[in-house]
């Protein structure tokens, strides 16, 4: 039996668990659509002295993404906590080395979305998403946000960007994620997900 299900990739990197919680929600959106199959991966941590310093298949949590799942996906969602309102290295390091996928066209016409979360309020959210954006073009993907008429976009006092879902964690709150940010992701993944059934109808 032909398995016509699309696949939204959810690519992330996280430290302290707070991006991997929006990539939860996100993918609890995205499953309420019907078509979809979701699948959550991360990265490995790049090492400084250039050597392999990261097992191949992680100890726990979820798998490190192969180039051919990139490739393969019918959707992304990208997230990385800021750094410097930028992405962390290692999501960089692994953009950075789809120079193939670039040439061939693997990602044209694919929809996409970006997410992050950071210890700062003003810390580079929204720099940080458009930034991760930048790589997503000129793979020629096709860029979603989350519009106005999520209403948890204008009530949040946390994170949550029309660019993107966003996380703050505030030292009283830590990582737990806001019920605002949850509605936020959760309408992000649906949002996408059904960006990428009716892509395929055309």
């Amino acid at each position: 039996m032909t398995n016509n299900l699309k696949t939204l990739l959810i690519l992330y990197y996280s430290v302290g668990g707070s991006t991997k919680g929006l990539a939860s929600y996100i993918a609890r959106g995205a499953r309420k659509v019907n078509g979809i199959e979701v699948k959550l991966r991360t990265v490995a941590k790049v090492s400084p002295d250039n050597q392999a310093s990261e097992p191949a298949v992680p100890h726990s949590g979820d798998p490190y993404c192969s180039l051919e799942e990139l490739a393969g996906c019918h959707a992304l969602a990208l997230g990385s906590p800021t750094r410097f309102g930028n992405m962390a290295a290692p999501l960089k390091y692994f953009i950075d080395g789809t120079a193939n996928l670039w040439a061939n066209g693997a990602l044209e016409g694919k929809p996409a979305a970006v997410f992050t979360s950071s210890s700062s309020l003003h810390g580079g959210q929204e720099s940080t998403l458009l930034s991760m954006m930048l790589p997503l073009l000129h793979h020629g993907m096709l860029i979603t946000g989350v519009p106005y008429s999520e209403h948890a976009i204008r009530k949040t006092t946390t994170g949550g960007t029309p660019y993107g879902p966003s996380h703050y964690e505030s030292h009283s709150a830590g990582a737990q994620i806001s019920a605002e940010e949850k509605s936020i992701a959760m309408a992000l993944g649906e949002r996408l997900a059904n960006l990428t059934i009716k892509l395929k109808q055309t």
